[in-house]
């Protein structure tokens, strides 16, 4: 047996139904109805506002992290700016060689060096020259090499220490040999 639409209809005659049956009818065409309107329409709007509110929050989320990017960009800048000024203040020709061998004199440590090897390395893409020195002091006190150290890392010449190496000379007289790597960058 063959069911189309019509064939249902033909079956189906209103009149011969109940009032009560007329309202179930009418009341559940009606629900089917306002289904449809909420499952065309408003749905969709509540998915839409959903999906709004989601990008709004991810967009938000963006913003907070380029305002993040942000200070951080404008800390390094203002770093940059003030080791540019750090090195328009150093002495005209200075060399870090030169200066660790003054500030040897100065820690009257300069007897105690056994060895200072000057290296340049070239830097790709900048204008600035890596120069290292490695030294070795012999038979020095802590407090002589903390005093070298100290002298090194608070000059206004922007050198660090970037290797230590320090063993033990003579253990009643607490003396010490230190390998130091320093480096900074020269124009």
């Amino acid at each position: 047996m063959k069911l189309s639409l019509d064939s249902v209809w033909k079956h189906i005659n209103l009149n011969k139904l109940s009032r009560r049956e007329k309202i179930i009818v009418a009341a559940g065409g009606g629900a089917l109805v306002l289904f449809g309107l909420i499952q065309l329409l408003i749905v969709p709007i509540f998915e839409h506002r959903a999906q709004l509110r989601r990008s709004v929050q991810a967009k938000a989320a963006i913003l907070a992290h380029m305002h993040q990017l942000q200070s951080e960009a404008e800390e390094i800048r203002s770093r940059s700016q003030a080791a540019e000024g750090r090195f328009r203040q150093r002495e005209k020709g200075f060399t870090l060689f030169s200066f660790l061998d003054q500030l040897a004199g100065q820690n009257r440590v300069k007897e105690r060096v056994s060895y200072m090897r000057p290296t340049k390395i070239e830097q790709k893409n900048s204008p600035f020259t890596l120069s290292r020195v490695e030294m070795k002091l012999e038979g020095v006190t802590l407090e002589q090499l903390a005093s070298y150290i100290h002298g090194v890392e608070s000059s206004r010449n922007m050198a660090s220490v970037t290797k230590l190496s320090i063993t033990r000379r003579d253990q009643k007289e607490g003396l010490l040999d230190a390998i130091l790597q320093v480096d900074t960058l020269e124009t």
